[in-house]
């Protein structure tokens, strides 16, 4: 942190948020609260801790609007799995060091270290703020700012969920649409015994899918799986091709 922002006034630390956080806020108390650790307050009842507990709220409840609407290929139990890594306290301080809000916050002299600010923190302040926005504006720029911020985590996060998940999602995809499990079968193999790459597709009721590579055989049936998923939503396979 800043040793100029150790000084200055609640007024200047909200003022510097705005600007950061890219939203204007109407009553401007509002945020002061989002921003007021325990240890800079009258009382707790006077600190972010209750906007904290608002916040986190509003943020499950938009993550999971946002999955429900944007993948409806997974389940209860993968849609909770995304949320939970997107929502973590981990992401939420990340976001927060992003946004530098950790210069924003008014805390108590013995909290204003030199060391930093604590992650728990700052990923308290981000959840408080959310709640200042929403408590100010209404849920739609509350959500405006949670996904404009999350974004990359979001993303992030559904990727690494697919990322060697495309067989069970296949196979959901194939027995709720189609009342069959897909099968996989192989079709070619290419080089040495100690370097063999295979090629595999993706069979649903004797239609088949692009077939793709894999350096095993595990891989080529996950890389089959993706392009049967392309298909069935009418994208281009993303693995023809590939040796």
């Amino acid at each position: 942190m800043s040793d100029d922002c150790h000084n200055w006034t609640a007024e200047q630390k909200a003022e510097l948020c705005q600007q950061r956080i890219g939203y204007r806020f109407q009553n401007v108390e509002l945020l002061k609260c989002a921003l007021t650790h325990a240890s800079g307050a009258a009382n707790r009842l006077a600190s972010n801790e209750r906007m904290e507990f608002l916040g986190d709220s509003v943020l499950g409840f938009t993550i999971c609007e946002w999955l429900f609407r944007n993948h409806t290929e997974y389940l209860e139990g993968e849609l909770t799995q995304i949320k939970s890594a997107v929502v973590s306290r981990r992401v939420c301080a990340r976001i927060s060091h992003g946004l530098q809000l950790e210069e924003c916050l008014i805390l108590g002299k013995g909290m204003q270290q030199g060391s930093g600010v604590p992650r728990s923190l700052l990923s308290d302040v981000f959840e408080s703020v959310i709640a200042a926005i929403f408590l100010d504006g209404g849920f739609l720029p509350a959500s405006e700012f949670i996904l404009r911020t999350m974004h990359s985590e979001l993303h992030k996060a559904v990727s690494d969920h697919s990322i060697g998940n495309h067989k069970s999602a296949l196979q959901q995809l194939a027995q709720r649409e189609h009342g069959a499990a897909p099968v996989y079968r192989l079709y070619g193999e290419s080089g040495p015994d100690h370097c063999k790459t295979f090629q595999i597709a993706a069979e649903i009721k004797n239609r088949k899918f692009t077939p793709a590579w894999g350096r095993t055989k595990k891989d080529a049936e996950q890389r089959a799986a993706s392009n049967a998923l392309a298909e069935l939503k009418g994208e281009p396979p993303p693995f023809a091709d590939e040796v």
